[in-house]
């Protein structure tokens, strides 16, 4: 399977206690997506500066595509201090940054038209300029092309227009259970308290209604998952792990996730591969850990359609 997917957006270095890694949601993404097997490409913009040159040698690493990684002369690469309360990471992002001045380009376009799949969040759409080469990057893709919204709400970066413009160009729409309430106060939907659970399927089919994309993919840390369709869903507990930390974590759920819909996977196929993914991630420092072949196989493997659950299988 050589499947274009594209992560779309910010691209930076995160400053965490114990030094410096690469980060931002897109490229985390592109990167896991490469590793299991598809033409992974970055589409993002460094700045022409010593942090951008190490963020181009790092990548070199990995099987990811940086043919689509502009360079701006004037704004520096993108960096975000992370501090840890309680587990969970706490951002500071600094701006403006290279990755807000992204630039609709030709060959921008011609990577949009090739695209099975693109992941986009709500951060790089904090500039016009970035938020308006975004909306035009969305527009040239096919309308066979897998649009998934990662929301990844960064206040005070995002607004309920940017939300409700994205929603409207999503086939799957990626947060956790924390920006859950917060989406669904947006737009006035009430989460049913009797049931937290049913409560959450019954405000994603809300979602699902009012915007017309396909699937609703809420994570939930050490609890799992849970995937919403009109007429379906699948919660699944979490693969067991010892956590060093969550950075990117999400971001290797939603490239297992969309791997495995690419691949004709059920819910029960694309919940299984996503949380096998997210844990192991979860489970090593920083967002782009080394990779043995055991666990890219293991999750390859679960990836692939099962047979399983053959009536909640999507296209």
């Amino acid at each position: 399977m050589d499947k274009v997917i594209v992560g779309l957006g910010e691209l930076l270095w995160d400053i965490l206690p114990t030094g410096k890694r690469l980060g931002g949601a897109p490229a985390n993404f592109s990167v896991m997506a490469a590793r299991l097997g598809n033409h992974g490409v970055i589409a993002s913009r460094l700045g022409a500066d010593p942090l951008g040159a190490s963020a181009t040698e790092a990548l070199s690493a990995f099987p990811v595509d940086l043919a689509a990684i502009q360079t701006d002369p004037t704004h520096p690469t993108g960096t975000v201090g992370v501090e840890f309360r309680t587990g969970e990471p706490h951002y500071i992002i600094h701006e403006p940054a290279a990755w807000d001045f992204m630039e609709s380009t030709p060959e921008w376009q011609a990577w949009a038209a090739a695209a099975d799949a693109v992941c986009f969040g709500s951060l790089a759409q904090r500039n016009p300029v970035s938020r308006a080469t975004i909306r035009r990057f969305l527009a040239a893709t096919s309308p066979e092309c897998v649009r998934v919204f990662d929301v990844n709400l960064r206040p005070p970066f995002f607004s309920a227009d940017v939300i409700a413009e994205s929603l409207a160009s999503a086939t799957i729409f990626k947060l956790n259970e924390a920006e859950l309430p917060q989406v669904l106060a947006m737009f006035q939907i009430r989460m049913p308290a009797h049931d937290p659970e049913s409560g959450m399927i019954l405000a994603a089919r809300a979602l699902l209604q009012k915007f017309s994309f396909k699937l609703v993919a809420v994570t939930m840390g050490g609890q799992g998952s849970l995937l919403v369709t009109l007429d379906s869903h699948q919660r699944h507990p979490g693969a067991p792990v010892d956590v060093i930390d969550t950075v990117g974590a999400g971001d290797a759920f939603t490239a297992a996730l969309v791997d495995s819909w690419l691949r004709g996977g059920s819910l029960l196929d694309m919940s299984v591969a996503a949380n096998l993914c997210g844990g192991w991630v979860a489970s090593h420092s920083g967002a782009m850990p080394d990779l043995d072949t055991a666990t890219l196989s293991v999750i390859t493997k679960r990836s692939q359609s099962t047979g399983d659950s053959g009536k909640d299988r999507l296209s």
